[in-house]
């Protein structure tokens, strides 16, 4: 696998690729990468011919009281593991090469309402700054394809509608979550948690299946997520939301909607704050 820090460079090795007929697969991450980034890159691997993934800690989705800073980068323990995984080209950039008018002074993308609601009013700007950097390296890269987790729902639909939005030529795959053995979501934060937090941590996951039992069993959304907020403060944990929404846009569903809705948690335990979701009408996960 080689490593490129430079837009020039990459697209070099791409347009390389597209000259023989080569499927592009785009997997971009924040890096200090786990088996659940590690999971994208085989569905890449499965559907292109090349895989491309990037580790780029965005300073723009992060708020100024936020772990920007403190955000784990290993770089070179995340360059083995993509090698391992199948990964063919790594893009490495430096903030400078990501937002070359800096990062105040630069072209911005938003996606009103999605962009504006759960993650997004407890984080302002956080979805603008996903979706600027998105729209960049989707540029950059130009894949046929490009993996994120589903972990992150909101993200996940803030891109799929950019994508719609701006017509670009890119399917975007949704990635089922990778969980630790107490059902708890991997993630990067997770390592802020110490063992017994990150024991504790796993009640997001049973309160998630608990509020998928409560509104399949017919019980009225307002209740559904009261009782969840409480389980999690009872737990420890504070919670920023528990909700109950329609997968397809986040709105609130309609009372006795059983069907395409997708429960929500966004909670703080110790130094991490912990997002996960499910599907209401999925039992699987």
């Amino acid at each position: 696998m080689e490593t490129v820090t430079r837009a020039e460079a990459l697209r070099a090795r791409i347009a390389a690729w597209r000259r023989a007929g080569a499927r592009i697969g785009f997997v971009p991450t924040m890096g200090n990468l786990h088996a659940g980034h590690y999971s994208l890159i085989a569905i890449a691997r499965a559907r292109a011919e090349r895989v491309v993934a990037s580790v780029f800690v965005n300073p723009t989705q992060f708020g100024p009281r936020e772990d920007f800073a403190s955000y784990p980068r290993t770089l070179a323990e995340d360059q083995a593991g993509l090698a391992a995984s199948g990964c063919d080209l790594l893009f490495a950039p430096e903030v400078e090469e990501m937002y070359p008018f800096g990062t105040s002074g630069g072209v911005r993308v938003e996606v009103p309402g999605l962009g504006d609601v759960l993650d997004g009013a407890a984080r302002p700007g956080h979805f603008a700054g996903v979706a600027t950097v998105v729209t960049k390296l989707l540029n950059l890269v130009q894949p046929e394809l490009a993996v994120f987790g589903q972990k992150d729902y909101q993200q996940l639909l803030v891109i799929r509608r950019l994508v719609a939005d701006l017509r670009l030529p890119v399917e975007i795959v949704g990635a089922p979550t990778v969980r630790e053995a107490n059902g708890l979501a991997m993630s990067s934060r997770n390592q802020y948690l110490s063992a017994e937090e990150r024991e504790r941590a796993g009640v997001i996951h049973r309160t998630l299946r608990a509020m998928r039992e409560a509104v399949l069993a017919g019980r009225t959304v307002d209740t559904v997520e009261q009782e969840a907020m409480r389980a999690l403060a009872a737990a420890g944990l504070v919670p920023d939301y528990a909700v109950v929404r329609r997968a397809a846009d986040l709105t609130a569903p309609d009372p006795g909607v059983r069907t395409g809705l997708i429960a929500l948690i966004a909670a703080r335990l110790g130094r991490a704050r912990l997002i996960d979701n499910l599907l209401i009408d999925d039992a699987d996960q």
